[in-house]
């Protein structure tokens, strides 16, 4: 989300009268920014995502979890803490960035400075996935953890499902009959963008999800949780109006489909004509990838018969009027003339502009790539756009492609305007053009450079749902920038006609769609001068590429980003019927290949790995992430939807009548976060080998075990009585400069700035000694001695594991989970603990059980050889 900026939202009736203005000011400030970087090229390859989280408040006692709205004091934390580790950071060391979200219950982060195409930068993604949610675990509540789940199960279920809670009468901006005014973020853009859609539309958003019929469900459905008679806001009444549809799970707001959380990807292209092929060439992998990471079959405490986010979302901001969406009489006559001139269909319509055939929120409309391969019978869906832009567009230089998609674009209104940004310096700005931009939400976005920015033309992947370790979504992240080079480097051809692609996207969100379901997918998406009876290998040998004098094709030692475009066909222009280019595949065919006639993005994706120099170390770790993607598509792995739906009807309260109770969310969302940390196995849904914390897989160490056990159970377990200890003076080297260390737990700070000679710490990679002067670094921890040597003495803490941060002038920051003097740890309590959780790891106990008590082990492990130095 970024920034917001503090103004004064203007409500509809007063914005709708500066759409025009915003529309004409937006294109205008869109060509300045074309003319100067029209010929940008060069830009190396630099990538980011964006991560999402929701923050659970625990109720142990109560087993209910809820969704805490606390992220302005959580963000507030968050960046001072940022803000400090930031101090002074060379350009090489990035530190997250937090940023707010729709939802009061939510976080994003990001990277703090985008991925290079370095293989250390890919292989570190996952890494610092981790470090983002430690620093926001490190600041939460001890009840509250950090989840990256896609949808809340219980969101607008009667009874209390924030903490705290509040009643959903008072929704002043959504008039929801299921959610309150607080569960929106407070910043002005956000209500009155709620209130706005709802007021442009002349109706609230009506979503319905079909109900999963299980062995009890009722038939007919009829919906007992909803208020049919409330009468407090004028759209109360539309739900027994025939809003709520029978069978079906009714929403009927904006947080039902902003409040989710997703996995983004941007990527920078070497020039505007590379973003373009790279845009087209992802717009057909929105749908596969949505399924693969389907993650949210649950909705307003029901089980639904889908498993995705998408529609919901499309729903929750569509701001047509009945006349934009053809439902209005008088406009079928409009829907046909369109065909002949867009002009007419605007002059039809009585109080609208155009019929859209879909929400601001939904697939992309348009394949806009300028090479031959982009046939025009690809681009086969209705799509209005205004011909007064249009012509415009046309008038300055632009191609026809790239001045529909704008023309396009700028059919919606504005749905936000600041009354302090109506005059803008067209120059300068890009406010106005991003007013409608970045309001329409597709599952790809085309992104010009911003102006004054180093920043080139960049695409946006966005279909993804977010998945519930940092392991899934690094290891998604992964797969998709991969895929994403190989497309460019190869020239791949992955066009289907794009009502083949809005097809899939329906197809992608239905129940089990990764396992069971079929989507259109291109036959040959070799270059045209290579077969489908190609080989990979011999596809790939024949790339274009400088040789060697051997005759060799030397190999990159990182991702590459410029490319040579595709050349003409060689026997001229290809005449294969369009019907004839593509077929339905299962998922797993698409993923993984289908004999001989078709390799499977994988197999591609290993071809383009082969282009590179990657130590074999590096490349296991990667395979390692694509395994996942394989197993996910084969159907020996779940997907979280699958994984989810599963837990809730194996629950011992389940009563098999798509009922998700207040119970069994609570277990669930345990069970999400004991996943997470690596204290939970789940071999339906994670490799045999995830461990969470294990340091294998870029992770934390044992931290996750100590945030869990809030009461300290295993440290006071192993403490002795007495918190007194000696300083013994030991015989280091001195040194001139001091170091300044700050040694952080989440409820104090043992040091602060405090000038210390050297610091001695249990890194990941090994033991590390710290003194001034020292290399600026990021260093995982794990669980071991953190030894503080000063002039007067040693200290010694025995730490759960966190982070080190070294800053330039000299500046040391470690944050913790837990930590303590070693000192104040007993040998005894420490072996007679380690033989405890040896016998429980080695017992007959639960899978969990006995997962923790293998982690305890080792931090008992860790703790022995400490004390026996």
């Amino acid at each position: 989300m970024g920034l917001l900026y503090l103004g004064t939202p203007l409500a509809w009736n007063d914005a709708k009268k500066y759409a025009d203005h915003v529309r004409n000011h937006g294109i205008t400030q869109f060509l300045h920014i074309w003319d100067r970087l029209k010929d940008r090229h060069g830009d190396e390859l630099l990538w980011g995502d964006e991560l999402e989280y929701m923050v659970i408040s625990l109720d142990e006692e109560e087993k209910n979890a809820k969704l805490s709205l606390r992220q302005t004091e959580i963000l507030a934390k968050l960046n001072a803490i940022v803000d400090d580790i930031c101090a002074d950071c060379p350009v090489n060391v990035s530190v997250p960035k937090f940023h707010p979200e729709y939802g009061r219950y939510m976080l994003e982060s990001t990277p703090g400075s985008p991925y290079t195409g370095s293989i250390p930068d890919l292989l570190s993604v996952e890494s610092n996935m981790r470090y983002r949610r430690t620093l926001a675990r490190q600041h939460l509540k001890a009840n509250e953890i950090p989840l990256t789940f896609t949808s809340f199960p219980r969101l607008g279920v009667p009874g209390q499902f924030t903490e705290p809670g509040y009643d959903p009468v008072d929704a002043v901006s959504s008039h929801s009959l299921f959610l309150p005014e607080e569960i929106t973020n407070p910043h002005a853009r956000f209500p009155t963008l709620t209130a706005n859609i709802r007021t442009r539309r002349g109706s609230k958003v009506a979503i319905n999800l079909p109900v999963f019929f299980d062995e009890k469900t009722p038939r007919p459905f009829i919906d007992p949780t909803i208020p049919w008679d409330r009468n407090i806001y004028p759209e109360d009444p539309e739900a027994k109006n025939g809003a709520a549809l029978p069978d079906h799970i009714y929403l009927d707001a904006m947080g039902f489909g902003m409040g989710c959380c997703c996995l983004q990807l941007t990527f920078q292209a070497c020039n505007v004509a590379d973003a373009r092929r790279l845009y087209d060439g992802l717009i057909p992998i929105g749908p596969i990838l949505l399924a693969l990471t389907a993650a949210s079959p649950v909705w307003r405490g029901y089980l639904a018969d889908v498993d995705c986010r998408w529609n919901v979302i499309a729903g929750s901001v569509d701001d047509r009027t009945e006349e934009e969406r053809g439902l209005k009489v008088g406009s079928h006559r409009a829907l046909l003339v369109y065909h002949l001139d867009a002009i007419n269909c605007r002059q039809e319509l009585k109080n609208s502009r155009f019929r859209i055939p879909k929400s601001r929120y939904d697939s992309v409309d348009l394949y806009l790539s300028t090479e031959w391969m982009n046939r025009p019978e690809y681009n086969d869906t209705e799509v209005p756009y205004d011909v007064e832009i249009y012509d415009r567009l046309r008038k300055h230089g632009l191609d026809q492609l790239l001045s529909k998609h704008i023309a396009h674009l700028f059919i919606r209104d504005p749905l936000v305007i600041f009354s302090e940004t109506i005059d803008q310096d067209d120059t300068s700005s890009s406010d106005h053009f991003e007013n409608i931009q970045s309001t329409n939400w597709q599952t790809l976005r085309f992104k010009p450079p911003p102006p004054n920015s180093s920043i080139g033309w960049r695409v946006e992947f966005r279909s993804m749902e977010v998945q519930l370790t940092d392991f899934e979504n690094a290891a998604f992240a992964i797969f998709v920038v991969l895929l994403s080079r190989a497309i460019l480097y190869f020239n791949l051809n992955f066009y289907v006609p794009i009502s083949k692609v809005d097809e899939n996207m329906q197809r992608a969100q239905k129940r089990d769609a990764a396992r069971s379901g079929k989507f259109y997918f291109r036959k040959d998406v070799y270059p045209h001068d290579r077969s489908a009876t190609n080989s990979v290998a011999s596809f790939y040998s024949g790339r274009s590429s400088p040789q060697a004098v051997d005759g060799s094709t030397p190999k990159s030692k990182k991702l590459l980003n410029c490319f040579t475009p595709p050349g003409p066909p060689i026997n001229g222009e290809l005449k294969v019927p369009i019907e004839n280019e593509y077929e339905e595949m299962t998922m797993d065919e698409i993923v993984n290949g289908k004999g001989e006639n078709f390799p499977g993005l994988l197999r591609l994706v290993s071809a383009y790995l082969d282009t590179l120099e990657i130590e074999p170390e590096a490349l296991e770790k990667i395979e390692r992430y694509l395994d996942l993607v394989r197993r996910r598509a084969n159907g020996s792995l779940e997907t979280t939807a699958t994984w989810i739906r599963n837990f809730v009807r194996s629950h011992p309260s389940y009563k098999f009548d798509s009922v998700v109770s207040q119970e069994i969310n609570y277990d669930l969302l345990v069970a999400v976060d004991e996943i997470e940390r690596g204290v939970r196995r789940e071999s339906s849904l994670l490799p045999e080998d995830y461990t969470g914390g294990n340091k294998d897989q870029g992770s934390i160490g044992l931290l996750p075990l100590f945030h869990k056990m809030s009461s300290l159970r295993l440290l006071s377990a192993a403490r002795r009585a007495t918190t007194s200890f000696t300083l013994a003076r030991r015989g280091y080297a001195e040194v001139s400069d001091r170091l300044r260390l700050s040694l952080a737990l989440p409820h104090k700070a043992i040091f602060s700035s405090q000038d210390v000679v050297q610091v001695n710490i249990p890194a990941e990679s090994g033991d590390m000694g710290i003194l001034s002067n020292h290399v600026p670094s990021i260093e995982p921890l794990r669980p071991g001695v953190v030894e503080v040597i000063e002039a007067s003495g040693t200290q010694k803490f025995f730490v759960s594991g966190g982070f080190a941060t070294v800053h330039p002038n000299n500046k040391l920051t470690i944050n913790v989970i837990e930590g303590a003097p070693l000192e104040e740890f007993s040998i005894e309590a420490v072996r007679s603990g380690l033989a405890e959780a040896n016998k429980v790891a080695a017992g007959t106990g639960s899978e969990a059980d006995k997962m923790e008590a293998r982690i305890e082990a080792d931090v008992y492990e860790a703790l022995q050889h400490a004390l026996a130095k």
